[in-house]
């Protein structure tokens, strides 16, 4: 097994996808994709031979290249079931993917990188109006998270149950994003506690962006 990931240490993508790889203790090597340098190495004519969307991560299996971070993270779960990152019933895992699908479809969308340039280059909106732009987008999916977790009774030390989940995958890194644009987690007490949970643990650890080899 030969298994490469393409990637950028500050995209929670990136990271949603390294933690599931390290959760399942899977070796990989990392190419960095600077997304900031050269105006964007995701640009470049190399890489989008590979991602024609011009985006990470690409997870490369053997030859056989994957886009997108929740196709990859179910791929994953399929083919290395062990430790699995799904609950056991239809029902559990379709929890399991709302609380993912909240994260990487309402709310990361919205503050990714392209939006941000964007709004400040082709919009010109002021760096000022770019921040609350972020955290309104941040607090309103965090409000309607923390709801739903503080009021779930399958929730463990982690957003379901006792064992990270693919749910986990995407939250931990969301977190990450909020605390680096100065969102207020207060709020937030729930979220919080399953962030401290998860990063309590080796393998979140090793994802952290701080941990990456083209960490700045």
């Amino acid at each position: 097994m030969s298994m490469t990931l393409y990637g950028y240490f500050r995209s929670s993508a990136s990271y949603r996808v390294r933690i599931a790889l390290h959760l399942k203790g899977l070796p990989y090597e990392t190419i960095p994709v600077h997304l900031l340098k050269q105006g964007g190495q995701q640009f470049t004519p190399e890489f989008s031979a590979i991602n024609p969307q011009s985006q990470v991560p690409i997870l490369d299996d053997d030859g056989d290249r994957l886009g997108q971070s929740l196709a990859i993270l179910e791929y994953l779960e399929e083919s290395y079931p062990t430790p699995a990152l799904l609950p056991a019933t239809p029902l559990q895992r379709a929890h399991v993917r709302e609380v993912a699908q909240v994260i990487a479809c309402d709310i990361h969308p919205l503050n990714n990188l392209r939006v941000l340039r964007m709004l400040k280059h082709q919009l010109q909106i002021t760096d000022e109006a770019k921040q609350a732009w972020i955290h309104h987008w941040i607090n309103l999916g965090f409000a309607a998270l923390e709801t739903r977790l503080r009021n779930d009774p399958q929730r463990g030390a982690f957003c379901h149950g006792d064992q990270p989940t693919l749910a986990d995958c995407c939250l931990i890194p969301q977190i990450f994003n909020a605390r680096r644009f100065e969102v207020d987690m207060t709020p937030y007490p729930t979220l919080n506690a399953i962030d401290a949970a998860c990063n309590a643990l080796e393998a979140f650890q090793l994802a952290q962006p701080s941990a990456q080899p083209d960490a700045e």
